[in-house]
């Protein structure tokens, strides 16, 4: 079942039509509160604290002064409840009803509260009730500090909702978020959680189902599928059959990056896989992989490019390309005749990357539908004419716009990265080894390959997820030293041990 992921914004109006119908806001807080005490009481009991061999008993709970605060009040009486010793260390509360309620619960039970975060015993477990997920500005000095005092704790953290000082729907730490084992949020994902710096900070996510969906909650995305299914090949198959990959670029002085791209086009299944770059690398490409065929991009006139794009299904361009007048004017050879021959055939599949996306922020244009781009955030920074931070700080927005302005469909890489098609999709796969130059070309090849096998049976969002499972695969040993030429291998395991859809 797909997992639907919601703007906070959404949720929030979402809880205040559920009130509205006369339900209880604070019968919500006691219903979510006791479901996140049900779920920690059975890890607790098969659990022990991360940092120790003893059993967790000794619990922590820091709430603020807002609504959050009063799940972390009643989760502190359910556990205090179930014999576990629990305080309570907290802000100044505030005066909403349900939250004077949730204290008075807590006090009730016998719960030991603190009005300070001076903690000066050890706990096993830390509980962080300090911010939900309204907060949208940074946090002054003083929070700062408490979470920076939470963060140094021992033991294990828990957050409820969202990890307080993290933006729900951007991920992006204002400036410091709490670092959490595991995220108990609260009614649906938040896209926070996943995406920018969100997956640096939520550990394992759990969502705690507390009321019914109605007809106005719209999500904003899903998370991608981690199981895909790819057509049986044909017993009667030949390479014609699986698609022929042109890929583009290779500056004289850049030739590793076409040479990446093209072999994980063949890793992932292609029939044939042509490579158009400087006659210098040929020697380099063909002592590697010598089934690649070659092309002098120099040598080739409009005609011959025509001819070529005539005999391939799928046009991998702007790898290694460059950015001098030398690739400014291969640009301008090349781009027309893809899009007029994209425009004018049914089989054409286009991925444009790296130094093709530099160029086309030179001169925007709406590109076809069947044209897939690939921007890290530096590259959709230009796309944009905006800062990096700018993408950074609201990755969804940004990756609408890059729509909005170019068409196409859209991969906007990094952590949690974002696919839009027909609608928003967020990978959770891959990890932090694949920081390293190339992996993008090897993406690049991978949708090419793939596109040019299996066009629109195969989704751009699977494919990106393929290349984060082969990452995966490969940081099983490790992620320090994780390289690119290193995902031939991965992407062959990915694409041949994902479940088999017979015709």
């Amino acid at each position: 079942m797909l997992q639907q992921v919601y703007h906070s914004h959404d949720i929030q109006a979402w809880e205040g039509r559920w009130f509205a119908q006369q339900n209880s806001s604070f019968g919500l807080m006691q219903q979510v509160a006791w479901s996140i005490a049900q779920r920690l009481i059975q890890q607790f009991q098969s659990h022990h604290s991360p940092d120790s061999a003893r059993p967790i008993d000794k619990i922590a709970v820091w709430c603020g002064a807002g609504n959050n605060a009063g799940d972390g009040y009643c989760l502190a009486s359910y556990l205090k409840q179930a014999g576990y010793e629990v305080e309570i260390y907290s802000a100044e509360a505030g005066h909403s009803t349900d939250l004077k309620s949730a204290m008075h619960i807590a006090q009730l039970n016998q719960v030991k509260i603190h009005q300070h975060f001076y903690i000066t015993q050890q706990f096993d477990c830390h509980i962080d009730a300090l911010f939900g997920i309204g907060l949208n500005r940074d946090l002054d000095e003083s929070w700062q500090g408490i979470i920076q005092k939470f963060n140094a704790q021992s033991g294990l953290k828990i957050a409820i909702d969202i990890p307080s000082g993290l933006n729900a729907n951007t991920g992006q730490p204002l400036p410091i978020a709490i670092k959490a084992d595991q995220t108990f949020t609260i009614l649906g994902l938040k896209a926070g959680l996943f995406t920018g710096q969100g997956k640096e900070y939520s550990g394992q996510i759990e969502v705690i189902s507390a009321i019914p969906k109605d007809q106005e909650l719209k999500a904003i995305a899903q998370l991608s599928p981690t199981e895909i299914e790819l057509p049986q090949r044909r017993a009667f198959g030949h390479k014609g059959s699986y698609g022929h990959v042109l890929v583009v670029g290779g500056h004289a002085e850049m030739g590793g990056a076409v040479m990446m791209a093209a072999e994980s086009a063949f890793s992932a299944g292609a029939g044939k896989v042509t490579i158009a770059c400087d006659a210098k690398h040929h020697t380099a490409i063909l002592s590697r992989s010598p089934n690649i065929m070659l092309r002098d991009i120099n040598a080739l006139n409009a005609s011959d490019i025509i001819a070529l794009l005539n005999h391939v299904d799928a046009v991998c361009f702007g790898m290694g390309l460059g950015r001098d007048d030398w690739a400014k004017q291969q640009f301008g050879q090349w781009f027309h005749p893809i899009q007029t021959t994209l425009h004018t055939t049914q089989h054409l599949q286009i991925v444009l990357d790296a130094d093709a996306l530099w160029f086309l922020a030179e001169q925007p244009i709406q590109l076809h539908s069947e044209t897939y781009l690939t921007p890290h955030p530096g590259e959709a920074a230009k796309l944009l004419n905006c800062s990096v931070a700018e993408i950074e700080n609201d990755r969804v927005q940004a990756i609408h716009q890059l729509q909005e302005k170019y068409s196409g469909q859209w991969v906007l890489k990094g952590a949690g990265s974002l696919t839009l098609e027909d609608q928003l999709w967020i990978c959770t796969a891959g990890n932090a080894g694949m920081g390293t130059g190339g992996m993008g070309d090897v993406l690049a090849g991978m949708i090419a390959s793939l596109k040019a096998q299996f066009s629109d049976e195969i989704h751009l969002h699977e494919i990106v997820t393929l290349h984060a499972l082969a990452g995966d695969y490969l940081a099983q040993k490790g992620m320090r030293g994780l390289q690119a030429h290193h995902m031939n291998e991965a992407v062959y395991q990915v694409v041949n041990h994902v479940k088999i859809q017979n015709e």
